[in-house]
């Protein structure tokens, strides 16, 4: 017996007792070390999620780190023990965007743990050992918790198809944004660029391989080869594809607020840019981001600043949606 996060709906929540899901066929069981709380999560608890992605009531926790204690039938036996994180998407296997490994645009509909089944604010989450995406032995849990984000951002880095020797650059500087400039710094750019607005973020940008900081308010190029977009609002998505050459390649992963303008589409049709967006990660980003932990050029844990009990649960929301620019990423230790 345990505690888990139940939201109840908009601004309710409690903590209710937990009893481990004992894995079924195809199945694992898996000891929650840490999970991570993003602007998603404050969606779910503040009741703004769009409709058909939220399903109450409901235990949150899309970014998750843990150990498998139990598999069901079916699942090797040798994953016990094992270190994981796991994929969120619960994809139907079966259309024609699941075969071709876009599992993020499975036809059957939006399922994914944490929004629509159960997540990891508990002691245990059971869930397809098929999501289930194996560690290092040596690998720190804390830091994995976030290869969620990591993993979105590994799908960005992907599309952006970024070369040795390019000019490269990144709009935000929130976690997307440092995970960003860590995946185009393994491919060798000729110049890394970071745009943001908080000029606290200037020395871990360069920390994580940046050549360059610099806020909207100065002067700005435009003529990078790539640019990855992880702020979130229609002013950094036109700033983003700004920064462009002619030819250029823009990838946006924010998601800004319902009604926003978007980018003109004669600058895009006119400038012959390249536009790719992401919405999550299919199988092939989450390995690529645990590949790249693996080999030491992942850091996560500089972006994390508080970890806390799931009994406050309420006071990290309030944490991840204050603004405070000294609050970085928010874990719960259940």
């Amino acid at each position: 017996m345990g505690t888990a996060v139940v939201v109840e709906g908009p601004g309710e929540h409690r903590l209710a007792d937990h009893t481990p899901r004992d894995p079924g066929p195809g199945e694992a069981l898996v000891a929650v070390h840490a999970v991570g709380i993003c602007g998603s999560d404050r969606e779910v608890y503040q009741g703004n999620r769009p409709e058909g992605y939220v399903r109450y009531p409901l235990t949150p926790g899309h970014e998750w780190s843990g150990t498998v204690r139990a598999v069901g039938a079916g699942v090797p036996a040798d994953l016990v023990g094992r270190k994981v994180v796991g994929e969120g998407f619960r994809n139907c296997q079966v259309c024609d965007r699941c075969h071709a490994g876009e599992t993020t645009l499975c036809t059957a509909g939006y399922e994914e743990t944490g929004f629509t089944q159960p997540g990891a604010m508990a002691g245990t989450l059971t869930l397809p050992a098929r999501l289930l995406h194996v560690l290092p032995g040596d690998a720190d849990l804390t830091a994995a918790a976030l290869l969620e984000p990591a993993a979105c951002v590994a799908a960005a880095a992907i599309r952006a198809n970024a070369r040795p020797g390019e000019r490269v650059a990144v709009v935000g500087t929130g976690t997307l944004g440092m995970f960003a400039v860590q995946f185009l710094r393994a491919g060798s750019p000729a110049e890394l660029l970071v745009v943001g607005t908080r000029t606290d973020r200037e020395a871990l940008s360069r920390r994580f391989g940046a050549t360059d900081f610099r806020t909207r308010d100065r002067e700005l190029p435009d003529d990078m080869d790539v640019v990855i977009e992880t702020a979130g609002s229609a002013d950094a998505a036109r700033l983003a594809a700004s920064l462009l050459r002619r030819g250029g390649r823009l990838v946006l992963t924010g998601i800004p607020a319902p009604g926003a303008e978007g980018l003109d589409p004669t600058d895009l049709v006119v400038r012959q840019l390249e536009v790719h967006t992401v919405f999550g990660a299919p199988p092939a980003a989450w390995a690529h981001a645990v590949r790249v932990f693996g080999a030491g050029l992942l850091d996560p844990l500089p972006l994390v600043t508080h970890e806390l009990p799931l009994a406050e649960f309420s006071q990290a929301v309030e944490l991840v949606g204050s603004g405070d620019p000294k609050v970085g990423k928010v874990l719960l230790r259940p």
